[in-house]
């Protein structure tokens, strides 16, 4: 069933369409109704009467006519904002004129990637990266005036450019990604591209003007060949397009809209388009980005669980971290000192149960530096290995312009991030593996001294019964996915190819393993606010207490049973931009700063990120 994600005021609102040729109309209508149904007072907005509203969508910021239907102008999983008469339209998410990044093929980081599929920033070459490239193809100009016999230049490299899969396709912003990193491995100047053809590839990229292209087809060598050929495909005014202005239609006619014309390829161009591991890439730098912003913000979670269940500190001292002294794992446990510290931060929910007899927690909380840390340290060594493949050259043969002389080697292979993003769904579902577990913990009353499943009147109503289901399906669905696709080998092209990464599989999956993992978080964020609840008039921290607030700003409490598909929605949608993070960060930041990193008269290690009196600070169950 299609779904639309539609923005009103500070909520994102996942509204799902059984009929496409409902109207803009109604989605919008549909849309307040949820977005009132989680306020006390409607938002403000009174009951009863027709609201005026205007929509657009969040990419392209095109206007969107009430009248027209949903399948004419949208896109399943679209973005759209909707702005109430007498609002303005939200800037958080929407661009301005975009800046310009410069292009040379050495530099570009993960974080810049995700920036511009995001549409944030256009792009341009530098000076270096124009010279390399025109040296690189007067090489290849004078290989086929000499009528060299050099493959892929004066050689042929099959028709599957032309080969259209019938499969879901890639997404604006996974489109842009991939055109952008294939633009800047090209400005690298080792693949023999013609300036003009790099430049109308900078063209299309910063008009929008993205191809079709599937997201199934690839082996992982020699790179990811048939999604880049539909990429290229585009470019040369064949197969389907999409931009802002014109939305889906035939590439040449989309290219016409925006004054561009189609490339006509040059000798070696052709390989040089569709060469390379880009789509692995492109797919593991979102991956990688995602799955940091998520381990941070589990810390975070897991610290108001602690709290709800009447945790310890003790088990966070950095005088033990200090012994076993991975870095992730030094990091977590900072993080929970800064959030739970009972001097730096008062908790009346600690004070509480200051002086009971429990000796130790589980280890769903007690093990967490352990278990989040090496998450952690997993994420840093997968982002190395992508952020090396953003600027390297995956092309074959490569162009020596200095040396004056083509080579065929294997940089197209996909085993480096195919390997390190089979790492990274492995790492990352831990942190749902855990979680689960906490979720568990926070509905069982056996376990939390909470009501059951955190809910009045059990039985009348379910509470977190169905929603601990989801999150336990989850956490199995992530066990199949994370079984490593680069184990797998299958020989292609004749048995030219005899060896393959089946990287492609291995970005796919690594992202629906990180969004399971997001999900499952945000519900054990959802218990453990309404584990709050139960707790009141006791407060917690004070960064806790801002999360806290942060939820209930787009959820309310759960008092009696309702549908919770868009309480989970909303707060998935606070983790994936980063507002939890955001809420939090400024305490974990103050904390690090006042307690400078030190090591204690007689400590194994100089590894103690506290000051030299943290133990004798207060902790839980003394």
């Amino acid at each position: 069933m299609p779904r639309f994600t539609v923005h009103i005021r500070d909520e994102w609102l996942a509204v799902p369409c059984r009929d496409i040729t409902n109207t803009i109309r109604w989605l919008g209508q549909e849309a307040l109704k949820r977005y009132m149904k989680n306020k006390p007072d409607n938002g403000g907005i009174p009951a009863g009467k027709d609201t005026r509203f205007s929509m657009r969508r969040c990419q392209g910021l095109g206007l969107l006519d009430a009248d027209d239907t949903v399948e004419d102008v949208l896109e399943d999983n679209d973005f759209v904002e909707l702005a109430i008469e007498g609002d303005t339209m939200s800037p958080d998410f929407i661009p301005c004129e975009p800046g310009y990044l410069s292009l040379d093929g050495n530099s570009l980081t993960a974080n810049d990637l995700v920036n511009l599929g995001r549409g944030l920033y256009k792009i341009k070459l530098t000076g270096e990266a124009e010279r390399k490239v025109v040296q690189s193809r007067e090489l290849l100009d004078t290989i086929v005036k000499e009528n060299k016999v050099v493959y892929g230049i004066t050689t042929g490299f099959g028709k599957f450019a032309r080969t259209v899969i019938t499969v879901n396709k890639l997404n604006p912003e996974r489109t842009r990604m991939l055109l952008a990193l294939r633009i800047n491995v090209l400005a690298k100047g080792y693949s023999g591209i013609s300036l003009e053809t790099l430049h109308a590839m900078i063209q299309a990229f910063n008009a929008s003007c993205l191809s079709f292209v599937p997201e199934k087809g690839t082996v992982g060598a020699s790179g990811d060949l048939a999604p880049l050929a539909h990429l290229a495909l585009g470019l040369m005014g064949e197969g389907k397009m999409w931009s802002p202005k014109s939305g889906w239609a035939d590439a040449k006619y989309v290219l016409e809209a925006h004054g561009l014309k189609p490339i006509s390829l040059k000798p070696k161009e052709g390989i040089a388009l569709i060469n390379g591991t880009q789509m692995i890439t492109s797919l593991g730098a979102e991956a990688v980005e995602r799955a940091q912003a998520i381990a941070r913000q589990a810390d975070i979670i897991a610290a108001l669980t602690l709290e709800v269940l009447k945790g310890t500190t003790k088990a966070f001292d950095s005088d033990i971290h200090s012994l076993r002294p991975h870095p992730g794992q030094i990091e977590v446990a900072q993080r929970f000192r800064s959030l739970l510290d009972s001097d730096h931060h008062p908790s009346e929910i600690a004070e509480s149960h200051r002086f009971c007899d429990r000796v130790q927690d589980a280890y769903t909380m007690r093990c967490c530096p352990q278990v989040h840390g090496i998450t952690i340290d997993t994420i840093n060594f997968v982002h190395n290995i992508i952020n090396t493949e953003i600027n390297s050259a995956t092309d074959n043969p490569m162009v020596f312009a200095e040396r004056g002389e083509t080579i065929s080697g294997g940089n197209f292979h996909g085993e480096y991030p195919a390997k390190a993003l089979d790492f990274l769904a492995i790492a990352v579902h831990e942190l749902a593996s855990i979680s689960e577990r906490r979720i568990e913990r926070l509905c069982n009353p056996s376990l939390s001294e909470l009501p059951a499943f955190l809910v009045n009147e059990g039985g009348l109503n379910s509470g977190f019964m169905i929603a601990h289901c989801t999150a336990a399906s989850l956490v199995s669905e992530n066990k199949v996915l994370c079984h490593p696709s680069s184990v797998d080998s299958l020989s292609t092209s004749a048995a030219t190819e005899d060896h393959v990464s089946m990287g492609g599989w291995a970005a796919r999956k690594a992202l629906r393993v990180i969004e399971h993992v997001e999900q499952i978080l945000a519900i054990e964020l959802l218990a453990a606010c309404q584990g709050i609840e139960f707790l009141r008039p006791l407060r917690t921290t004070t960064p806790l207490e801002k999360v806290y607030e942060l939820v209930r700003s787009v959820v309310k409490p759960w008092i009696k049973d309702r549908f919770m598909s868009p309480d989970i929605e909303a707060v998935h949608r606070l983790l994936i931009d980063q507002k939890v993070w955001n809420v939090a960060k400024p305490y974990i930041d103050k904390y690090q700063t006042e307690y400078i990193p030190e090591s204690r008269p007689g400590s194994p290690t100089a590894f103690s990120l506290e000051s030299p009196a943290s133990p004798r600070k207060r902790v839980r169950h003394e």
